[in-house]
C-alpha cells in the first residue's frame, strides 16, 4: 500500500505539469529495471477470468485503461501496465512535433477532484513516437494510439494529417483513435461534421484493416452525439469513445479562461453522452467510456449502460497508483454478486 493522502500533499505543491513529468520519470524506470518492480506488478495487475475478454482480436485482462493524454509520447507502456491498466492509450500524436500552448496549461481544482487542460497536443511527432513503438509492439496488454492534427494544418488540410499518422502508425497498435474533439486546438472539433468523417474514414480503410475509433467531444446535445456517431460507424468507424474534456465552465467555481475540464465535474455530462450513443449503438460497435470515472461501481455503471472499456486518467492522479488495483478488486466483486462469471455477461446488461 502506498501512502497516497500523505504523498499528494507534496505533490499538489509543484505545479501541475511539473508533477506530471515527475510522474512520467518513475514511470519510465520499469523500461531501465523491469526486475525491480514485479513485486508492485504481481500486486497491482489483477488477473481473472472474470475480467478477461477478447476485442479487436486481442485479450484484454482488465477492462480499465489508461486514457489518452497521459502517456504522450509512448514512454511509459510499462510503467502503466505495473500501475495495474490493462490496456494504455498513448498521445494524442501528430505528424510533426509540437512544443503545445503557453505555459501555464494545467490547473487543478482540488475540491472538486478536477483537472483543467490546455496542453494543445504537445508531444515528439510522429517519427520518434513510431521508433519507440517499434520497440514495444506487440507488448503484453493492448495499446491504442490517438491521432491528431497539427496546430498549424488548416481545415482543408487536415485529412493529410490524419492519413499520413495512420499509414505511419496502424502496424504499431491493436487500435488507432481518431481526436477530432480536443478543445485545445484551433478548429478541431469543427471536424466534427458529416463531410470530414466520410472522407477520413473511406481514406482511413483503404490503408489499414485495424480497428478504427472516434473520440468525441461532451459538449454538444445527445442528439447530434448520436446523430455524429452514427454517421461515423456507417462510414466505417470500428467503436466510439466517449467522451474527451468539456468546455463547461459553469462546473467549477474559479475556471480557467483555457483548455478543457477533465475528473469528478466531468462525470454526470460524459455519461449522458455516452449513455445517449449506447441506446443507439450498443451491439451494433464497441463502446469506450471516459469522463469522470473515478471508482469501481461508476465503471461498473458505464459497463452495464453498453462500454466494453472504461478509461481513468484524472482519477489516477487525484487517487493515486493503488486505485486501479482497487477498482478491479471490487469489479469482480461486483460481476459475481450480479451472478455473472465473465465481463462480457455484464456489457449492456441495462440495455437488454
Amino acid at each position: 500500500m502506498i501512502d497516497y493522502d500523505n504523498l499528494k500533499q507534496w505533490l499538489f505543491k509543484l505545479d501541475p505539469e511539473n508533477a506530471h513529468h515527475l510522474a512520467e520519470f518513475c514511470l519510465r524506470t520499469p523500461n531501465i529495471c523491469p526486475n525491480i518492480f514485479n513485486g508492485f506488478l504481481n500486486d497491482h495487475f489483477i488477473t481473472s477470468p472474470v475480467l478477461q475478454q477478447k476485442l479487436f482480436g486481442v485479450d484484454f485482462l482488465n477492462p480499465i485503461g489508461l486514457g489518452a493524454g497521459f502517456d504522450k509520447n509512448a514512454t511509459m507502456i510499462r510503467g502503466v501496465q505495473i500501475l495495474g491498466f490493462g490496456y494504455t492509450e498513448i498521445g494524442t500524436i501528430t505528424p510533426r512535433a509540437q512544443g503545445g500552448n503557453p505555459k501555464p496549461r494545467m490547473f487543478r481544482h482540488i475540491d472538486e477532484e478536477t483537472l483543467q487542460n490546455a496542453m494543445g497536443f504537445n508531444n515528439e511527432g510522429l517519427l520518434k513516437v513510431q521508433k519507440r513503438l517499434q520497440k514495444r509492439y506487440p507488448f503484453s496488454t493492448p495499446i491504442g494510439v490517438n491521432i491528431g492534427k497539427n496546430k498549424t494544418t488548416s481545415e482543408k488540410d487536415a485529412l493529410s494529417d490524419y492519413t499520413k499518422l495512420i499509414r505511419g502508425l496502424h502496424e504499431l497498435g491493436d487500435y488507432i483513435v481518431i481526436n477530432i474533439s480536443s478543445p485545445n486546438t484551433p478548429g478541431l472539433r469543427d471536424l466534427q461534421n458529416e463531410e470530414f468523417i466520410t472522407a477520413l474514414f473511406y481514406e482511413a480503410k483503404e490503408i489499414t484493416e485495424k480497428p478504427i475509433l472516434l473520440k468525441i467531444a461532451p459538449d454538444m446535445s445527445t442528439q447530434q452525439a448520436v446523430d455524429l456517431t452514427s454517421l461515423a460507424v456507417k462510414k466505417g468507424a470500428d467503436g466510439i469513445i466517449a467522451t474527451n474534456t468539456t468546455i463547461d465552465y459553469s462546473l467549477v467555481p474559479h475556471p480557467e479562461k483555457i483548455g478543457g475540464l477533465s475528473g469528478a465535474v466531468l462525470k454526470q455530462k460524459s455519461f449522458e453522452i455516452f449513455d445517449a450513443i449506447a441506446g443507439e449503438l450498443y451491439g451494433k460497435t464497441t463502446l469506450i467510456s471516459v469522463g469522470g470515472i473515478d471508482s469501481a461501481h461508476e465503471a461498473y455503471k458505464r459497463i452495464k449502460a453498453g462500454a466494453s472499456l472504461v478509461q481513468i486518467y484524472t482519477g489516477l492522479v487525484f487517487g493515486g497508483p493503488d486505485m486501479i488495483r482497487d477498482i478491479n478488486l471490487e469489479l469482480i466483486d461486483l460481476i459475481q454478486e450480479d451472478g455473472y462469471t465473465n465481463i462480457t455477461q455484464a456489457i449492456g446488461a441495462n440495455r437488454r
